[in-house]
């Protein structure tokens, strides 16, 4: 089957705006929550900037005969989403979740995403290049915050860095399914518009693996575990459906409300 450049771009566009929307979705959900107030401040601040992603994302899409970004952000069947399972997960679920967790989940999703905007910044699809050269100013920060607090935990006091070793070991194979290959990687690359899954893959464990390892963390070998994959041909967790829900109750509830 022949695939053109702009099925290929689509495709990219959606699964990348569906992993920050969400993202930002769990990490907004920590406002209130959050172990110290800085700690409220900072993830809700990182929400925000993953939010607006997903919505220039979005509007791309738009611009190429999609629906608007509210219509492709809220108003879509689960199934139609393309985002990984690793965004998923709640933030608090018998033990599933927990501030280790999210941390956990924060490290792995920011270094992958501060290194895809990198590669996008020479990709050939204009507007996406130039939303990644904006964007990778604000991702090295989130970078930068994930770095410290795993350091800290894992460098704190015995519980501490037992549970953040735990979460972050737990949390891998959900971070593998971020580099889950789609049907148009041959065309990404030939028309020079992202370097595809698998340079990103490689580049990630190259920085995770060593600096988690100058930590005291061994991750298990990337080759021996099961990654995620499903969430971008729309196969999600039990808690998406209802993450959905919530997340689109109230467009879906108003959907005729205009700004003021």
């Amino acid at each position: 089957m022949n695939h053109t450049p702009q099925q290929a771009i689509k495709e990219l566009l959606y699964k990348m705006g569906d992993d920050a929307l969400i993202m930002g979705h769990r990490n907004s959900e920590w406002v209130g929550l959050g172990p110290i107030l800085e700690e409220d401040i900072a993830l809700n601040s990182i929400a925000q900037d993953q939010t607006g992603y997903a919505w220039r994302l979005y509007e791309m899409l738009h611009q190429m005969g999609e629906a608007d970004p509210d219509a492709i952000g809220f108003l879509r069947r689960p199934s139609e989403y393309k985002n990984c399972h690793l965004v998923e997960y709640p933030i608090v679920d018998n033990g599933i979740g927990e501030y280790d967790f999210t941390l956990a989940r924060h490290y792995f999703f920011d270094h992958a995403h501060l290194l895809r905007f990198d590669l996008l910044r020479a990709s050939s699809y204009e507007p996406l290049a130039q939303l990644a050269a904006k964007a990778v100013g604000e991702v090295r920060y989130h970078v930068f915050h994930a770095n410290v607090w795993v350091k800290n935990l894992l460098e704190g006091n015995e519980e501490s860095r037992r549970r953040m070793t735990h979460a972050l070991v737990e949390a891998f194979p959900l971070a593998l399914g971020i580099f889950e290959p789609g049907p148009y990687e041959a065309v990404l690359r030939e028309e020079k518009i992202f370097a595809g899954e698998d340079t990103l893959r490689n580049a990630w464990l190259d920085q995770v693996v060593p600096s988690l390892r100058s930590l005291g963390v061994e991750l298990p070998d990337p080759d021996s575990v099961e990654p995620a994959y499903g969430g971008r041909q729309g196969y999600h967790t039990d808690y998406f459906d209802a993450l959905v829900s919530e997340m689109s109750e109230v467009l879906r509830a108003h959907p005729d409300a205009t700004e003021w």
